[in-house]
């Protein structure tokens, strides 16, 4: 059996601090085991890789809409091959990279295997006996595949298979209607796709607010097909395609859909069937997660669990956060908590979507109906808006009413994910202070006016829904 300091489950972002680590302590041996391609699911096939995709397709909607300026534009052909080889060439060079990288560090052993418990603080890795008395367990996610009848009978992909495609699907049904379905949705269909998504909740991308749920549909429905509170019951090859059979969870009508391929997409499950924690004493709660503490370290002390393992927040900048929190609590022996007040989001879907903070229902949950204020702003009502030629998009702030504290911010819009960041600062401000934001001066004309605008812009929160019901953005979930 081999013996080491540390063993690091996963070659995300449990590696951000090792060569530190490495560096302060030279008697530190080290054991790095991933199963797959190192570099972490960001890197191999989560954030990074669909990212390359998506700016493609948002250059593809941009070039139509020039037409609206007076620019006759056309697209002559895209080569689907060549963008999808553009991605999986740079990741490729990546990963080589890091592997490169790790035969390099001195007193680190990489396990390209999978591990699993045997004991406590004891594992498996390929024929490989190891142990150590301190563990990090970064062990991400993997696409969940629902029970639906008839589905492991046909070939369909999921958020990992798509980057392995060479040519573009003429149709493409996804079942689910979350951050991935909005993604890819935009890709497939700004390709060439005939795209229909299939979402279960009354909602499409039901974790947002409801008006900018209702908003994002109104505008995907441009370039797609979308089916909400629609439970997909069966799934089966036909003479035509594959055959999705969905039932209207209000009304009870079926609804089918055809297409030459199928993308689940319906959220994440974690990789714990394969580590085995009850056999080293870890706890896991009923869906598979890690159970840790608000340090971050598991029922099992000296083993730490973080980034998607956990299953708290399946973002990439939450892990890193997640691994200065740990590698503070474990290494540097402090008492540090994972801070989640305030972990910000995007989605890059077309329109883009960001947020940070609190839901209004969070919020009134909290401080009660009363004590909330909101903030309104539209994109159209800006000067770059109006240059822009854009129509409902808007900005959402989301107020303590006596205190005038920032609770949240949520956005549909261009560059959504670039404008929260005026926000997300001012949340880990004391008091999250809106006053920076109120005092400086932004250029003008420019897209974050409209950020200015709507902190200025405050009405009480049933006076914000009579707005929102006059521009038919309301909606009963």
């Amino acid at each position: 059996m081999k013996e080491y300091d540390l063993i690091v489950i996963g070659s995300g972002s449990g590696m951000n601090y090792v060569n530190a680590m490495l560096d302060a302590n030279p008697e530190m041996k080290v054991a790095l085991v991933d199963k797959d391609e190192p570099g972490g699911i960001c890197l191999t096939r989560g954030c990074i890789p669909s990212k390359m995709l998506l700016y493609p397709a948002e250059l593809v909607r941009d070039i139509e809409k020039a037409g609206k300026f007076g620019i006759k534009a056309s697209i002559n052909n895209i080569d689907f091959k060549t963008i999808m080889d553009r991605m999986r060439s740079t990741i490729s060079s990546d990963i080589e990279g890091i592997k490169q990288g790790y035969t390099y560090m001195p007193r680190l052993d990489f396990y390209n295997e999978a591990a699993e418990f045997v004991s406590p603080y004891t594992m498996r890795v390929g024929e490989e006996s190891i142990t150590a008395k301190m563990i990090f367990l970064c062990t991400g996610s993997k696409p969940a595949i629902p029970p639906v009848k008839g589905l492991e009978e046909v070939d369909y992909l999921t958020s990992d298979d798509v980057l392995k495609l060479t040519e573009l699907p003429e149709s493409l049904a996804i079942i689910g209607g979350g951050y991935i379905a909005a993604e890819y949705g935009h890709f497939f269909s700004s390709m060439g796709s005939k795209v229909t998504i299939i979402g279960r909740n009354a909602r499409i991308i039901p974790e947002e607010e409801p008006e900018i749920s209702v908003l994002a549909k109104k505008m995907m429905s441009e370039y797609m097909d979308i089916l909400t509170n629609c439970e997909v019951i069966e799934v089966k090859n036909s003479s035509e395609g594959k055959l999705v059979v969905a039932k209207d969870r209000e009304t009870g009508e079926e609804k089918e859909v055809v297409a030459s391929a199928i993308l689940v997409a319906t959220g994440r499950s974690p990789n714990t069937d394969i580590l085995k924690p009850e056999l080293a004493g870890i706890e896991t709660d009923k869906h598979g997660w890690i159970k840790v503490n608000e340090h971050l370290e598991t029922s099992q002390p000296d083993v730490w669990a973080f980034g998607d393992a956990n299953g708290k927040y399946l973002f990439k900048h939450v892990a890193n956060h997640e691994s200065s929190v740990v590698y503070y609590n474990a290494i540097l022996k402090k008492k540090i908590k994972a801070d989640y007040h305030a972990v910000p989001y995007a989605v890059f879907s077309y329109p883009e979507i960001a947020g940070v903070g609190m839901t209004e229902r969070q919020a009134v949950e909290e401080y009660g109906e009363d004590n909330i204020i909101i903030g309104f702003y539209r994109f159209q009502e800006t000067a770059k808006g109006i240059a822009m030629s854009l129509e409902d998009e808007f900005v959402k702030v989301i107020f303590e009413g006596q205190t005038q504290k920032i609770l949240g911010a949520h956005i549909i819009g261009p560059q959504a994910s670039v404008l929260i960041h005026q926000i997300i600062p001012l949340l880990y401000t004391e008091g999250q202070d809106a006053s920076p934001i109120m005092y400086a001066m932004d250029i003008h004309p420019s897209l974050s006016e409209v950020i200015k605008r709507a902190f200025y812009s405050r009405v009480p929160l049933n006076e914000y829904h009579m707005i929102m019901q006059a521009y038919g953005l309301e909606e009963a979930e």
